[in-house]
């Protein structure tokens, strides 16, 4: 299982998506702390205050005229006793929180004066969740002062259990935040990458035509320089490749001159061993300089892109093979859609790949298959089949298995190069693998969406 968007845009809103999420969690956390120590002095303060003047008007008042004013003296969290049966000592060890309140209620009524607290367990709280967001009180204690005349007044602080309410405002606010950032975060993450997908896209075009437009150089300086870097570099690339082809179009063309000159000197010689040994060797260079202007001629697609039925294309190749006396089965497995071709360049792929199944094998059958987003295209056969490190070293020019130099058994080596460069330039490729009964597959993989956008050069 992936855990990471596989698309750099993905992988940036996660993280602006957790970073924010993060720091919200985070401020909240230490907002809400924040929040309940200024609460929880003020309680305290709002306390001390409350019990020191309860304590100063009971010795203001005759004891018999105190009762009556509990009362009023009572309040929600706060219940005053005038007789209690609380025991506790005086001057003992209180924790942190008590010991404040003594020291306070000591600075209020001065150092002399009795009192004591009794410590009590707070309420369990039901959830985590609950103790955050809760209202923070003064945990419940017992205190117990002694008046002027002797008698003790007691306090009771009270936790009272309070209903856990979901902070639906603060969650709303919450989200009204994360939604606003993550949108912001979205549309300038997008904005960001674009260029990049943009590059992309002109990086993989231009492996199928050289002449793609080039790119638009606007927007930052970083994505003008490498919009502007790559311009360069597809202009370079096109001015090599079309010297390239330049060079060897016309040495092949000029070649042609001076072989027509020998082929009339040699028919002159009298000696006819020797003779036939310089127009076998002419006949050599000549069919090379044809297969050379032949496989240049390969590289270059004029003819518009159309709408091509494959099966019908099919078809007509076998009856084409059949009139020749070279059966081509066809296996009527599948059948694709009208795929946008250059139609004469890959009948000439599908004819350069069936010469070679009948060349060097039996019985040549031709199957469509649909894989994912794939056309296959399989022309097998049941010949011997070639060695296995020779499947890749056959697609390259004037590449021959057979030594011999012998052009009628061994070919000139282009008819692979051909074929795999056209299917390169309809956005697919070609392999070879051998069968499992015996044989050799020649596979022709052609996207079956986006084949409008079909170079009309090959490189």
């Amino acid at each position: 299982m992936r855990l990471l968007p596989a698309s750099l845009f993905g992988r940036l809103v996660l993280v602006l998506l957790t970073g924010l999420l993060l720091a919200q969690v985070l401020s909240i956390f230490i907002l809400f702390k924040d929040r309940h120590r200024q609460k929880f002095k003020l309680q305290e303060k709002q306390l001390i205050l409350r019990m020191t003047e309860t304590v100063k008007m009971l010795d203001s008042l005759p004891h018999q005229k105190r009762e009556p004013l509990l009362t009023v003296l009572n309040t929600l969290r706060l219940r005053v006793f005038l007789n209690s049966n609380i025991e506790c000592l005086e001057g003992k060890t209180y924790s942190p929180v008590f010991a404040s309140i003594v020291m306070s209620l000591h600075r209020h009524l001065g150092n002399d004066q009795p009192l004591c607290i009794v410590e009590t367990n707070p309420p369990h709280t039901h959830s985590l969740i609950g103790n955050f967001f809760k209202a923070r009180w003064h945990p419940p204690f017992y205190a117990k002062i002694q008046l002027q005349d002797g008698h003790w007044v007691s306090f009771e602080h009270l936790h009272p259990q309070e209903a856990i309410t979901t902070p639906w405002r603060l969650l709303l606010i919450l989200a009204i935040l994360l939604i606003t950032v993550l949108s912001l975060s979205i549309m300038t993450v997008r904005w960001l990458t674009r260029p990049l997908a943009i590059l992309a896209d002109a990086a993989e075009h231009l492996g199928r035509d050289i002449h793609h437009p080039p790119l638009s150089e606007n927007g930052p300086t970083e994505v003008r320089r490498a919009a502007h870097a790559f311009n360069l570099m597809q202009t370079r690339l096109t001015r090599y490749l079309e010297d390239r082809a330049r060079i060897l179009t016309a040495i092949s063309h000029d070649l042609k001159t001076p072989l027509t000159r020998l082929r009339l000197r040699v028919e002159q010689l009298e000696e006819q061993k020797c003779r036939d040994n310089f127009i076998r060797d002419l006949d050599e260079m000549q069919s090379m300089t044809a297969a050379t202007l032949d496989f240049m001629r390969g590289l270059e697609i004029i003819e518009p892109v159309q709408p091509l039925d494959i099966r019908a294309l099919l078809e007509s190749l076998q009856a084409d093979y059949e009139e020749m006396g070279l059966p081509v089965t066809i296996a009527h497995e599948y059948t694709p859609p009208p795929l946008s071709t250059h139609p004469q360049s890959l009948k000439r792929c599908l004819v350069n790949l069936i010469d070679n199944a009948h060349k060097y094998g039996q019985r040549v059958t031709i199957s469509l298959k649909k894989q994912e987003n794939q056309l296959l295209m399989i022309v097998s056969d049941e010949g011997q089949g070639i060695p296995e490190a020779a499947l890749e070293s056959v697609f390259e020019p004037f590449y021959r298995l057979e030594k011999s130099r012998n052009r009628a058994t061994g070919g000139t080596g282009l008819g692979l190069s051909i074929a795999r460069n056209i299917a390169r330039a309809h956005g697919g490729d070609i392999i070879l693998r051998h069968r499992v009964g015996g044989g050799l597959e020649a596979i022709i993989s052609l996207p079956l969406l986006g084949c409008l956008e079909i170079p009309t050069i090959l490189h």
